[in-house]
């Protein structure tokens, strides 16, 4: 088994450690970007490099080398790949994909019952207000998608921490966050060395939201503080969804909590992390050297067969 084509094996696991420290290192904005299309292309490409491993397997198979009009001792002598490690890629591909699936369709179901709640929602403005006493508020995406703010979380904060909220919220509807939520976690199913971002990508959404609060308020401090004082009452009040994505009444196991409160305090009472370029270049470097080994073991398996093809003509002849 050669190294190259093992790169898109290894890569998942040395973004999975690095996802929470580029997290807080990079502005929130770039490393949700980055995380995401990352993450979706190593889910991608771990997937086909177990799968060019099972291939390579089955193809040495008595049954399927005489269907394929493949020369066997060819096959045998040309590709390193061993009948275990080729039944275990086969295993592990079949249990990426299902997961993947699963977990597609249940962000699909999800998002879908947060539109329809969104839709049923009073009122026709973006901000939907609910009687209830208890601390609450979140952004349901959908078309369009509405903020639901409860009168207990109006009564706590002042009128221009009010504004704070609702920029925040905004901000999650603006920029699509549910859908890196649900990319990460589709890839994350489906390769399980980068679970890590599930976690990252939360904390950068909710980052990226609370940046645009900020900038909207003017104030990185009185933005801080009516983040702090929602987490705090929300912590006296369990089961609530507080500056962050929410979902419907049947989706309320699935939804996502909002990131460490803690950080993103400290974070707004700092300046703007700067623009890391060489970090953001590591990064991709990583990605593209996951897809080079794709095309490698791909392009050496192609290889292979193209020999076994001539190993059986020249048999005949």
């Amino acid at each position: 088994m050669d190294l190259d084509g093992c790169l898109p094996l290894a890569v998942p696991v040395v973004v999975g450690l690095a996802a929470r420290p580029l997290s807080s290192l990079l502005p929130p904005r770039t490393a949700t970007w980055l995380l995401t299309a990352t993450g979706a292309l190593l889910a991608l490409t771990g997937t086909a490099t177990l799968a060019l491993f099972a291939l390579a397997g089955a193809l040495r198979l008595p049954l399927i080398a005489a269907l394929a009009d493949l020369s066997q001792r060819v096959l045998h002598r040309d590709d390193p790949t061993s009948p275990p490690v080729a039944a275990v890629a086969g295993a592990l591909t079949v249990a990426a994909l299902v997961a993947a699936t699963r977990t597609a369709v249940r962000e699909v179901r999800a998002l879908r019952a947060a539109a329809r709640t969104a839709r049923d929602l009073p009122g026709d403005g973006l901000v939907s207000v609910v009687e209830d006493a208890g601390v609450e508020a979140f952004a349901l995406p959908g078309r369009p998608g509405r903020i639901v703010v409860s009168t207990g979380m109006l009564a706590l904060l002042t009128e221009p921490e009010r504004r704070v909220l609702l920029a925040h919220e905004r901000a999650h509807l603006a920029g699509g966050h549910h859908l890196f939520r649900a990319v990460v976690r589709v890839a994350s199913a489906a390769n399980p060395a980068l679970w890590p971002l599930r976690a990252a990508v939360t904390y950068t959404t909710e980052r990226w939201a609370d940046e645009r609060a900020a900038a909207t308020a003017g104030d990185r401090r009185r933005a801080a503080r009516a983040i702090g004082k929602a987490a705090l009452a929300a912590a006296r009040d369990p089961g609530r969804v507080v500056l962050g994505i929410g979902a419907p009444p049947l989706c309320r196991r699935s939804r996502t909590r909002p990131g460490p409160v803690p950080r993103r305090v400290a974070a707004l009472l700092a300046p703007p992390p700067p623009h890391r370029h060489g970090l953001v270049a590591a990064v991709a470097l990583l990605a593209v050297l996951a897809v080079t080994g794709v095309q490698d073991r791909a392009s050496d398996l192609h290889q292979v067969i193209h020999r076994a093809r001539q190993g059986t003509a020249q048999s005949r002849g």
